[in-house]
């Protein structure tokens, strides 16, 4: 269960982060709002998941990796970053970091 709560914790980092651009540095309202609401939930499920049996380090490692890889695939996807092939490849390793800590780590059972 706290692997769940960390990768859903990751996944609500992504939206912050997302919204965080929409909202033009706070001068939109519902961006703004999103903003608060993936952040709290975000910030609230990586502490359900450190709670419930993850180590702080690969819990944190991990909720920041997810973070990172789904913005900047995001940013490629929605904002038109750019899409280079080493970016593609560190992100790829970037994301089986993520996957190997979680092979590797205590609780993850």
């Amino acid at each position: 269960m706290a692997w769940l709560f960390l990768i859903l914790g990751g996944l609500f980092e992504i939206g912050f982060t997302i919204s965080l651009k929409y909202s033009e540095n706070f001068s939109k309202l519902w961006p703004s709002i999103s903003f608060v609401i993936c952040i709290s939930l975000s910030f609230f499920l990586l502490n359900k998941a450190i709670n419930n049996g993850l180590p702080i380090g690969t819990a944190y490692a991990v909720w920041t990796g997810i973070g990172a890889a789904g913005t900047a695939i995001a940013g490629m996807l929605f904002f038109k970053e750019p899409a280079a092939l080493w970016r593609i490849f560190f992100l790829v390793m970037l994301i089986g970091s993520i996957i190997g800590l979680k092979f590797v780590s205590e609780g993850s059972h």
